[in-house]
């Protein structure tokens, strides 16, 4: 089976980096530990640049990752965070290695 990732770079405003981390680390949690489908949520920061953050999501499919846009707390997540971003740029992929019998 073929797992489906997604990857974000987001660049923070300066004033609300803090704040942004605190709200994705809490994102994140409730993703790994609420859905089934999700498999890894990381929250990564360029060192030395906290308002550089990337994520690097793995789902069981594309309608897993779809359901997660639809949750609650990604819902909120987003609506919080939305000014507080100064630019996203995200991409889909297929990881072929490892994989994960089906």
């Amino acid at each position: 089976m073929t797992m489906f990732v997604v990857v974000v770079q987001f660049e923070v405003k300066p004033d609300h980096a803090q704040d942004f981390l605190s709200a994705l680390k809490e994102n994140a949690r409730l993703s790994v530990e609420g859905e089934p489908g999700c498999q890894q949520f990381d929250v990564c920061m360029t060192p030395g640049k906290p308002e550089s953050i990337f994520l690097y999501e793995v789902y069981d499919s594309e309608d897993a990752f779809k359901a997660h846009l639809a949750t609650e707390h990604f819902l909120h997540f987003d609506r919080e965070t939305a000014s507080w971003v100064a630019s996203k740029e995200g991409k889909t992929l297929s990881r072929v290695f490892p994989s994960v019998a089906a």
